[in-house]
This record gives structure tokens, C-alpha cells and sequence, in this order.
């Protein structure tokens, strides 16, 4: 049986299987159906009686004399327009479409209806006249984790039925494969944007996501997550552990409540750089001399080049004030923050800068402070990086910075407890957990 998902509701379903689906739905559920349009019936659904409730929703319209079968049209509400002409954009007539949005009316707000909302309406064109086509169904999501659906019953009359799944939290343990960037890879496992930009921020401290990541590495993430019964994850938050090619970072919150991440040996990964200050990006000039693609002749590379499209987020390589940004010269738009021990780090070629960015400004490592562009002497968009070690430039690939600090003392002890929490949570996760993406 098709699993329960909100964003997507059936329309087409045999007429063979009309009669076994309400029974189904009957059996699962044992609710009292109305014949008519009294209210809307909220329920907590298992995934099985979800879909044959959402099944049956439509297979009614198999009952509808002079009508053929009933084709599902997709719609979204355009901004500045109301729910009811966008059901009547699905072909049938205003006064239909004002019959559905007051039936819908006993379940949600129709008025303040945000542009972009989707639904489905299943609409049967007659057989053999004119008559105009006749709205059969409707369903639509209403929350993170509920739906509304009218169908049209053999007399006419518009059923109204609330869905709403069940939602646990739950921290979950995820094994994964690299296949393709590992910012895709995670967020096929459930992850969603805010997990995966913090995993690839983790990573970028240690790998050079180009040389050292291989597709079918292997990797394993522990966050908690808000999971429907159908299993579509609809909210994640702390991410508490993520390994990569034999690197493992553990989630510690210090004396006075900051979360931070550390290794193993509890070593704070904030004292290192960024090897790639800029997401899911591939190294594409290296360091040293090298022939310049517009003067033609050789001169040295004083840093390492990135190659990503335009508008991508650049990333502070590490904690920071801003010492300039604007134009100089061939490298464009510039930006150079100064950090700690006589480093600096400098982006160029940029397209523009983060809102507010200015000379004086302190950047937090994994901040978004510009974005990807073409400025200056280069030939496509790309990231133009450089090191440099109290006034000299140095290979950003081999560059020695200084070292994170160390946990000691009685935090050190909170931290091996705590270690040894997800190392336990990780040794009893038995199979890989299958998420379902997130919507």
C-alpha cells in the first residue's frame, strides 16, 4: 500500500479498488462518515489508514454518473490571488470553486492564503454535453504533518476529512555513502540544509573536499530530528556527531552553555582554518608558478583557486576582523580578514560582499561574508584564496596554523562522558537508518 505522503495525494485509483479502499479506511479508522458537509473530522492516522483515507478521498468520483474518470491537475496559488481562483484555474466553474473553499473553511483559514501554497483537484469532464467539468476532489497540506481532502460524494454533496500524522522526536543514527558532493549525499539521507552546511563547515576544517573525499566513502551522522510516522523528516536540530574518512567530530557544550566541536583527544577545532572556505567547491589552480591564463606568460600563484558558480556563499576561514574589502586591481572585489598568531586570509574575484560587512567588522569561522563572482582578471566565476603568515603569502594547502584548545580538568571529563554517549548510541544504531528526504 502507498505510503502516506502529504504533498502528494493520488487521484487515479481503479475502479475495482473503490469498494476495498472505504472498507479498508473503515476498518483502520472506524469513524462515523457524515453524509453531508458538517465538519471535518480530525484524526490521528497510522501511515496505511492515512493512505487508504486519502485513497478513498477520490475513488468516490468513480460513483459520479455522467462523468468521466477524474484527472488530477496541480495547482499553486499565485501571489495576489485567492484559494478560490486558483481551484477555479482547475477548470471549473466559481460557484464549485466557492463550494470547496467554504468546505474548507470548516478546517483552515482560507482567507490569508501565502502565494506558492500547491495543492490537487481532481476534475471529470462530462460525457456526451456541455455541461462544464465538475470539481471531484481536493487536497492540500495544512501543516508540517497534516492535510485536508473533500470529495465529492454520489449525491453531490462535498465530504470534508482533516489527516493529520503522528510526529516523534527522535535522535537518529545515519550511515552514508559519498555520491556526488557529500552536501547532496547528506541530504539524501534526511538531512536538511541547516545539518548539511554544518557538516560540510565541520569537514572543511581537516579535508580538502576535492583530494581527499573519493565517491563510496563512507559516513555517519547523529542528529535529532522531528519525524512523521511515513517517515519524512519535517525538522532536524542539533547535529551531535559526524565522522568522514576516519575523521570524528563530537558535539560538547562548555562551562557557560556554548556548543562547540571537538575531536577525539578533545581538541576545538576552531583554531584551524578552513582548507575550503567556500561549499561544495573543487580546487582548480594550485600554488606556485604557473602560465596566467589572460597575461600568457608565467608568474608565480600566490594562493589556490576554487572553482564554484557565481553567487555561491564564501566562508571566514576562521575567527577574524575585517582589514579591507573593495577593489584592488586584478583581484577584483577583495576582502582580507586578519586573525590570530600574525594570519591572515584573503578572497578575490568576488561578485559582492555579506549584508553589512565593513573594515572593523569581527567574522566568526564558517560565516557567510561574500559570494563567488568573476571581478577583476579572471576569466569565470571562481574563488581566488590566499594565505598569509605575518605579512608573507603561503600554500593555503600546506599552511601551519595553530592548534585548537584542548579540554581539561573537569570539562574533559563531561566531554568523555559525553563521547562516550554517542559512541554507545553509535554502537547500538544496528542497520543504517533510511530517512525519508525532507520536504
Amino acid at each position: 500500500m502507498q505510503i502516506f505522503k502529504p504533498g502528494k495525494f493520488p487521484i487515479r485509483l481503479a475502479s475495482g479498488l473503490a469498494a476495498g479502499t472505504v472498507a479498508i479506511c473503515a476498518g483502520l479508522i472506524g469513524w462515523q462518515v457524515a453524509a453531508r458537509l458538517d465538519k471535518a473530522d480530525a484524526v490521528v492516522l497510522a501511515p496505511e489508514a492515512a493512505a487508504a483515507l486519502q485513497h478513498a478521498a477520490f475513488t468516490q468520483a468513480e460513483a459520479q454518473p455522467g462523468y468521466a474518470r477524474p484527472r488530477n491537475v496541480a495547482l499553486e496559488v499565485r501571489p495576489g490571488e485567492t484559494l478560490e481562483r486558483a481551484v477555479q484555474r482547475a477548470g471549473v466553474t466559481a460557484a464549485e470553486a466557492r463550494q470547496a473553499v467554504d468546505a474548507l473553511g470548516r478546517a483552515m483559514d482560507t482567507v490569508n492564503i501565502k502565494a506558492g501554497l500547491d495543492f490537487d483537484a481532481a476534475v471529470a469532464q462530462p460525457r456526451g454535453d456541455d455541461r462544464p467539468a465538475r470539481l471531484i476532489g481536493l487536497s492540500l497540506r495544512t501543516g508540517p504533518a497534516s492535510a485536508v481532502t473533500l470529495s465529492r460524494t454520489f449525491d453531490g454533496a462535498l465530504r470534508l476529512r482533516a489527516l493529520e500524522e503522528k510526529v516523534t522526536a527522535e535522535t537518529t543514527v545515519a550511515d552514508g555513502e559519498i555520491h556526488g558532493s557529500l552536501y547532496e549525499s547528506a541530504q539524501r539521507l534526511g538531512a536538511t540544509p541547516a545539518i548539511t552546511a554544518q557538516v560540510a563547515k565541520l569537514f572543511a576544517h581537516k579535508l580538502d573536499f576535492q583530494r581527499d573525499i573519493q565517491p563510496g566513502d563512507d559516513f555517519r551522522l547523529v542528529f535529532d530530528r522531528k519525524v512523521t510516522e511515513s517517515g519524512r523528516t519535517i525538522e532536524t536540530g542539533d547535529l551531535e556527531y559526524a565522522e568522514l574518512h576516519g575523521v570524528k567530530f563530537f558535539r560538547f557544550e562548555r562551562d557557560g552553555g556554548d556548543a562547540e566541536y571537538f575531536d577525539e583527544d578533545g581538541k576545538n577545532i576552531r583554531g584551524f582554518l578552513l582548507r575550503t572556505p567556500v561549499d561544495g567547491a573543487r580546487l582548480t589552480s594550485g600554488f606556485g608558478k604557473r602560465r596566467h591564463p589572460i597575461l600568457g606568460y608565467a608568474r608565480a600563484h600566490q594562493g589556490v583557486d576554487f572553482g564554484a558558480g557565481s553567487g555561491t556563499p564564501v566562508l571566514a576561514a576562521g575567527d577574524g576582523v575585517v582589514v579591507k574589502a573593495g577593489r584592488w586591481g586584478g583581484y577584483g572585489n577583495w576582502l582580507q580578514i586578519r586573525h590570530a598568531n600574525g594570519l591572515d586570509t584573503g578572497y578575490a574575484h568576488l561578485s559582492r560582499y555579506a549584508k553589512g560587512l565593513r573594515p572593523g567588522m569581527k567574522v566568526r569561522q564558517g560565516q557567510v561574508v561574500a559570494f563567488v563572482g568573476t571581478t577583476g582578471m579572471s576569466t569565470g566565476p571562481h574563488l581566488h584564496y590566499e594565505v598569509w603568515q605575518r605579512g608573507r603569502r603561503v600554500n593555503p594547502v600546506g599552511a601551519k596554523v595553530p592548534q585548537g584548545t584542548v579540554l581539561a580538568g573537569a570539562e574533559l571529563t563531561r566531554f568523555r562522558a559525553e563521547k562516550g554517549r554517542l559512541e554507545r548510541l553509535l554502537a547500538d544504531g544496528g542497520s543504517p537508518v533510511k530517512l525519508a528526504a525532507a520536504e
